[in-house]
């Protein structure tokens, strides 16, 4: 089954987007089997991965999928890159906050949608809106985990508290396994004091859930959104396309399965290491 990451922060303007396609982009350059779920009515990561909007106009988006006129699988179409696929969105998902009002389990509708193809795919992302409403529930609801994409401003770290405890009322009430999949600072610039503090009392209050990858501020991430096409495609050599292949590294890396004992061994005695084993150190890979 696809681990599915909801990619949330309810302030807009914080690189969700782009982490969500650029993020996409890199886990199918490692083979990986992903696809996007554009869970924003504004349908910008449909637009940056080169979904043509007019010759959607006749087909199923995720709106239709959302309140049960096509299945999602009718609404997946492929992109650039062999291992990436996208459920297009547009400005009808919108009406779906209203449409959804008086629905049984109204928060589960796409969870129940992407059960349907989770098994197809090693990775679903969602891009959330920039909200805390209903479309966000259902996102969360479907994900196995969430990730935080973070401005290193300090009006985003207002705004993380209030996700947090939409996560922890989510959990209680509808998706008690949902995990931290970590958060991710962006739009980062060295050269300002604040920007510098913000990752410090992240760093400081959340430890291990922070990503150590910092996404820069970098032209080429903008530039690639208007050609329709993910950083990877546009400028590989670009600092902010090498900050989300070692994103991927990173998610990767977490997602590692756990070794799990053989059958018919477990009653084997554990022996102690060598006492010379005691002095080995693994160095840690510099790349």
């Amino acid at each position: 089954m696809g681990k599915v990451i909801a990619l949330s922060n309810q302030k807009g303007g914080v690189g969700k987007t782009t982490t969500t396609v650029n993020l996409a982009a890199s886990l199918a350059i490692a083979e990986k089997r992903v696809l996007l779920i554009d869970f924003d009515p504004q349908g910008n990561a449909s637009s940056a991965l080169g979904v043509d909007r007019n010759a959607m106009k006749d087909r199923p988006t995720v709106y239709h999928a959302l309140i049960g006129q096509a299945p999602l699988s009718q609404v997946i179409v492929p992109t650039e890159m062999e291992c990436l696929f996208v459920a297009p969105s547009d400005g009808d998902l919108a009406g779906a906050e209203i449409e959804l009002v008086s629905a049984f389990a109204r928060e589960a509708k796409l969870k129940a949608a992407v059960a349907e193809i989770k098994d197809q795919y090693d990775f679903i992302l969602i891009d959330c809106p920039p909200s805390l409403g209903l479309l966000t529930v259902n996102a969360l609801n479907a994900a196995d985990s969430f990730l935080v994409p973070l401005q290193c401003e300090y009006f985003a770290l207002e705004g993380l508290s209030q996700l947090l405890h939409t996560v922890s009322l989510i959990r209680q009430s509808l998706n008690p396994k949902l995990e931290e999949e970590g958060i991710l600072l962006t739009m980062f610039d060295g050269r300002n004091n604040l920007a510098n503090e913000v990752v410090k009392e992240v760093r400081t209050h959340f430890s291990n859930q922070v990503f150590e990858t910092v996404i820069p501020r970098n032209v080429r991430l903008s530039e690639c959104s208007s050609f329709g096409k993910p950083v990877l495609l546009y400028d590989i050599d670009s600092k902010g396309c090498l900050a989300y292949l070692n994103l991927a590294k990173e998610v990767l890396a977490r997602n590692q399965p756990k070794t799990q004992a053989q059958p018919g061994l477990s009653a084997a005695p554990v022996l102690p290491p060598p006492a010379q084993s005691a002095s080995v150190s693994v160095a840690a890979d510099p790349r």
